[in-house]
């Protein structure tokens, strides 16, 4: 009896240290440990909360350089993560079902905004992007500039506003305004909502101001916030931010569960009016839901393939967050850069003024050159998006770019990761390697070239001197390896998870600067060096001596003088 106890106890020993082994422990005995990396600063956090500090940056550079494209750090409890900024390894895991976002990172997502296109993973992820693609393809993205324009042009006479009152020019902060307009357009392109951020004198919006209570302050990274967004029932203590974002979720619901019935009740009455007699006001529009519900209502969808109300649900947030956050971020790094670079400043309004309409096509938008280059130099530089996490779902071996040498001075042709491990993708790394971009990599490279006029907007129907980033007249070849859905770059990511607005943004963004660059001169205010980047996942420009104001971008602004050789022969659209 006593021997068949202590059988049967080893084999429960036996059997939970298996799942230990499963479950955790291999997790932390992992081949990536043979990886070289710097030391962890703390025991619980590892290197993460090094890597949300503001100007991290120059942290990891000098680790970059110190270990090559691929290293090892510590993620939350001391997990082994590969950080890496190799183009190989990156479209390794980018492209390989074997890798999902980490639970954590989902989790305290799914908490905020629901299970959305962001937060799904598998085949619940690939069903809500077929819903949700048509509504973002190329041709509707041209129905909304008019949207772009709009906003921008409501932007640009609110800020005119500012320079009359400061005598001629106005020190602003440009983020600022830059977030309410993109607000206003993700409300309006997204469900036509009318979420009036640029409207300072107006009633409150319940919408705008349920939106900010979630998303203004952002906690600091928290183990215990994690754990307690995993498992709600253990906030025994919850904190004002907690209850403030809970009442904004009922607003939030409550406002969205609305606009979904009203777009379904008006897409009913489209497809049920045979003669054509309803009113216009009473059709459903082209925002991105109604384009979502109508997709998602089409009869050749099956049903376990439809998203749920709750699904639909969700990309309400989702809008708000991936549609306006980033895009302001990018407009501001945008017109960071031209204040550094005169020449391409004055080179880029030069091309815009010599636009003949100030309500130009997107396909107009897209035809000149001169704002493309600069917008592709200005996402490589200053990418608003700089880390992606994910997690191997097994084991796996990942090939490199190039041979390495090990911890143990073993050339290495491949890594080795362990299932539970976290990739840490670093897109400012890559975006910045000398390597791929050469030794002017961080700079915001310019030449003078000669510019051909190719359309009859241009200036005089002649060929002009232009500071032209020279990046994307000859790109070099290495791009090639570099996985992305835009411009050779990881700026919308890459794979299954690529963002599906980039398009989208793009349009906005050109838009923005069209009608911006047209209006104003924009110089920065401080020292460049005092701007810095506050932000783990995103590059939020912010003052080192102002750290505590959270995110901005000073500048000063004035109007535009318009060159004596296109007088006459161009119009800003305001007084």
């Amino acid at each position: 009896m006593l021997s068949f106890t202590i059988v049967l106890a080893c084999l429960l020993g036996a059997l939970v240290l298996r799942v230990l082994w499963r479950s955790v422990l291999s997790v932390y005995f992992s081949p990536l440990c043979a990886l070289r990396g710097p030391p962890s600063p703390n025991p619980f956090y590892g290197h993460a909360r090094q890597i949300c500090r503001a100007g991290h940056w120059t942290t990891t550079q000098q680790w970059m350089q110190q270990f090559g494209n691929n290293l090892l750090c510590r993620w939350l409890l001391m997990i082994p993560c590969l950080w890496t900024a190799d183009p190989q390894v990156i479209r390794h895991v980018l492209h390989s079902s074997n890798y999902a976002k980490p639970w954590e990172a989902r989790i305290s997502a799914a908490r905020v905004i629901g299970e959305s296109v962001l937060v799904a993973q598998g085949e619940k992820h690939q069903g809500q992007r077929t819903i949700l693609n048509p509504a973002f393809g190329a041709a509707q993205i041209k129905e909304l500039v008019h949207i772009f324009l709009d906003k921008s042009a409501q932007l640009r006479d609110l800020w005119a506003d500012e320079i009359a009152a400061q005598g001629g020019s106005a020190r602003l902060d440009a983020l600022d305004g830059l977030k309410k307009m993109t607000l206003d357009v993700i409300g309006l392109a997204g469900f036509d909502y009318h979420l009036e951020a640029l409207n300072a004198t107006g009633k409150p919006n319940e919408l705008n101001q349920a939106f900010y209570r979630i998303f203004l302050a952002v906690p600091r990274l928290s183990i215990y916030r994690i754990f307690v967004d995993y498992l709600p029932f253990l906030d025994f203590f919850p904190n004002k931010r907690t209850k403030a974002v809970e009442d904004a979720h009922v607003v939030m619901r409550r406002i969205g569960l609305q606009l979904i019935e009203d777009k379904k009740a008006a897409i009913k009455r489209e497809l049920a009016d045979k003669t054509g007699t309803i009113d216009k006001k009473h059709l459903p529009g082209k925002d991105l839901l109604t384009l979502l519900i109508k997709a998602n209502m089409a009869t050749n969808i099956p049903d376990n393939q439809r998203l749920s109300d709750e699904e639909v649900l969700a990309q309400i947030p989702t809008f708000l967050v991936a549609g306006h956050e980033t895009t302001s971020i990018a407009a501001a790094w945008f017109l960071f850069a031209l204040t550094q670079n005169r020449r391409v400043q004055e080179k880029l309004r030069e091309e815009l003024l010599a636009v003949e309409t100030e309500s130009p096509t997107m396909d107009e938008l897209n035809a000149l050159p001169y704002l493309d280059c600069v917008l592709r130099e200005m996402m490589r530089l200053y990418a608003p998006v700089t880390l992606t996490l994910r997690t191997a779902k097994e084991n796996d071996v990942i090939p490199t770019s190039e041979p390495f040498v090990d911890r143990y001075g073993k050339l290495q042709h491949e890594i080795r990761i362990a299932k539970g491990n976290r990739v840490m993708i670093s897109i400012f790394e890559l975006h910045h390697s000398k390597a791929i971009w050469g030794d002017d990599a961080l700079e915001f490279r310019h030449v003078d070239i000669m510019l051909f006029a190719s359309h009859k907007r241009c200036v005089n129907q002649a060929t002009h001197t232009s500071s032209r980033p020279e990046r994307w007249e000859n790109p070099p070849e290495e791009l090639s390896n570099i996985p992305g859905v835009w411009g050779h770059m990881l700026t919308f990511s890459a794979g299954t998870h690529a963002c599906i607005g980039y398009r989208f943004s793009l349009g906005e963004l050109k838009a923005l600067m069209f009608t911006l660059l047209r209006a104003f001169e924009f110089e920065l205010p401080v020292d460049p060096k005092d701007i810095t980047t506050i932000g783990m996942f995103t590059q939020k420009p912010a003052l080192r001596t102002e750290l505590s104001k959270g995110g901005q971008m000073p500048l000063v602004i004035r109007r535009t003088c318009v060159p004596r050789a296109l007088e006459g022969r161009t119009t800003l659209g305001w007084p």
